[in-house]
């Protein structure tokens, strides 16, 4: 099966710097809404940066939420959340009032509360921090444990499931990467983290539905 990427057009910002990390890595991935070229892709990209209600609200307005569904619950095709799209697979999210996700994760998303701590650190959380692997995807290969990537985010995601793949260190530890079957995700921004993150770029352009033990 050839390659084809997508990187879903939401209009919540990004997709071009993420075009360009795969162009980097030697890939071509399409910036698009088309059902018939999503549906055509085997690989698809949910990145973005904004708000969980005008994610969520976009997507619905595109009439993507029952298509992706399809595409990757049902199809089991490689996905890679990056950033507000990681953070879209959860449940719930409480940034400006309680709003539904795509529940492909039983998660919420949370604001950075520092109120029961003398320091408190400065929200958003922006800048380079490191990454501890706890249960290392795929994705990670090449990658040294504790290695910086660069965040910009003020909610983080919770969940009880066995699904993570990395913790940060922001006063408390909180989760920077995901795991499920076919679906990958990072609170980080792989796009903006120069060579490691490429790396990461590239294991997905990489990976094959056969690496995976996922029912379909």
């Amino acid at each position: 099966m050839s390659n084809k990427i997508v990187i879903i057009d939401y209009n919540m910002g990004n997709l071009r710097s993420v075009q360009k990390a795969f162009e980097k890595v030697g890939s071509d991935a399409i910036i698009t809404n088309d059902h018939s070229i999503i549906k055509d892709a085997n690989k698809i990209v949910l990145p973005g940066v904004g708000s969980f209600k005008d994610g969520m609200k976009h997507l619905e307005e595109l009439n993507l939420i029952e298509l992706l569904n399809d595409e990757i619950l049902n199809k089991k095709k490689l996905f890679l959340g990056i950033c507000l799209g990681m953070q879209l697979l959860a449940t719930k999210s409480y940034e400006n009032g309680e709003t539904q996700g795509l529940d492909w994760i039983d998660a919420e998303i949370v604001k950075f509360d520092f109120s029961n701590i003398d320091q408190k650190l400065k929200v958003p959380h922006v800048g380079w921090n490191n990454a501890k692997f706890q249960n290392k995807n795929i994705l990670f290969d090449g990658v040294e444990d504790n290695s910086d990537f660069y965040f910009v985010h003020s909610y983080h995601f919770t969940t009880k499931e066995d699904i993570v793949s990395s913790i940060t260190d922001y006063e408390f530890d909180f989760i920077s990467s995901i795991q499920k079957d076919n679906i990958y995700a990072f609170q980080f921004h792989p796009e903006k983290s120069q060579t490691i993150g490429l790396k990461i770029i590239e294991n997905f352009v990489n990976l094959k539905g056969d690496d995976l033990d996922v029912e379909t």
